[in-house]
């Protein structure tokens, strides 16, 4: 037998013993690590969100309004039933899912989806009991304001903060001047409790005028919602052309949309009153041109020592995965890795094993690992 063919037999037979998934890239080199590449599905449909359940298992989403538990060797499993009507058109569909903090003993999780109403939709967030092949007691917590509009701009990010609210962002629907009109939801980060109910210590409870579950305004379009590993709350969301932002949210800050922005029209022309305005938050980071961030979190594994604490955000435009790296709150370096893939990343999380994991948005959308490499 030739060398070559030797080589690939020997290779191949390595992988079967070891129950590797179907798939596996070469070595990448990167700044602080190696790694490989271990897809374990391509065959979910545009999926938008993944959670980690008990056993090595997934819970994902698909934006065509499917929800899937997926073994740990990446298999999907059918739908569940019991999903509530969904919106799928454009950007909207079935969007984040994330676990009950106290999961374990309640099996709750939490879902977001954009939902048909009277001139258009809006964003809805949804309680349920992850049952054995379908969704019981779905509940209804929360509906977005949101003027009639085209069907993006959803946003639609949930977290858990450390003081067990749950934070979610809603993105202004296309309609730049909600953001800053505290009578709508849309353009905001929002907080409430884990029933749905508004926290009497939010910012604008007691503001004539305001919804009270609004957290933060002057936001554009947040689909990127983490927690550092010392507690704060950070988002990301899409500028229009450049100008996309990581800001530190906190309790009633303004971050300036479309007042102020790093970033231009579609058109070329220039927006607001330039990149700074009195009354307005700097973002700690922002990228121009776009990467059209999606999905995003610190690594906080054991796997890759050199990644400790880092910040790993998927783009969507520029296909690929973003990783900064981060010191007292300020980013210190970039790295752009996979970019040879040309995937568009729409989740990224970092898993129970120390591994991270990426959802690639493609109607043949992949479950990617990336595990450490020599």
């Amino acid at each position: 037998m030739p060398r070559l063919s030797l080589a690939i037999s020997t290779a191949l037979c390595a992988g079967l013993a070891l129950a590797q998934p179907a798939w596996t890239q070469d070595i990448v080199h990167s700044d602080q690590a190696n790694f490989r590449v271990v897809q374990l599905t391509d065959r979910l449909e545009h999926p938008w969100a993944v959670a980690f359940l008990p056993g090595g298992r997934f819970l994902v989403t698909e934006r065509p309004g499917r929800m899937r538990i997926l073994a740990p060797d990446g298999t999907p499993g059918e739908p569940l039933q019991g999903l509530p009507e969904i919106y799928d058109s454009g950007q909207g569909g079935l969007l984040d899912v994330i676990l009950d903090p106290e999961f374990d003993s309640n099996r709750l999780i939490y879902f977001s989806f954009s939902a048909p109403v009277d001139g258009g939709a809006t964003t809805r967030i949804a309680r349920a009991v992850l049952g054995d092949g379908a969704l019981d007691q779905v509940k209804i917590l929360f509906t977005a304001k949101t003027p009639p509009s085209t069907s993006r701009h959803f946003g639609s990010r949930l977290a858990f903060g450390p003081d067990g609210m749950l934070y979610l962002t809603v993105g202004d629907r296309g309609r730049d001047q909600t953001a800053q009109d505290l009578s709508y939801h849309s353009g905001k980060v929002l907080r409430i409790a884990r029933d749905g109910s508004v926290p009497q210590d939010n910012p604008f409870v007691n503001t004539a005028g305001a919804l009270p579950e609004i957290y933060t305004y002057g936001n554009r379009n947040p689909q990127g919602l983490t927690v550092t590993p010392d507690g704060a709350i950070w988002a990301h969301e899409h500028g229009p052309r450049g100008g996309d932002e990581i800001n530190v949210i906190q309790a009633g800050v303004n971050f300036g949309w479309p007042m102020v922005t790093y970033g231009r029209a579609y058109s070329g022309l220039p927006i607001g009153d330039g990149t700074e305005k009195d009354g307005t938050v700097q973002p700690i980071h922002y990228y121009v041109p776009s990467i059209a961030p999606s999905g995003m979190d610190f690594y906080d594994g054991d796997a890759f020592a050199n990644w400790k604490g880092d910040l790993f955000i998927g783009a969507l435009v520029l296909t690929h995965l973003n990783r900064l790296e981060i010191e007292d709150g300020r980013v210190l370096g970039e790295e752009r890795l996979l970019q040879d893939k040309g995937w568009r990343i729409r989740d990224v999380r970092s898993g129970p094993d120390g591994f991270l994991y990426l959802l690639t948005d493609e109607s043949d959308g992949k479950l990617v690992r990336l595990e450490p490499a020599g």
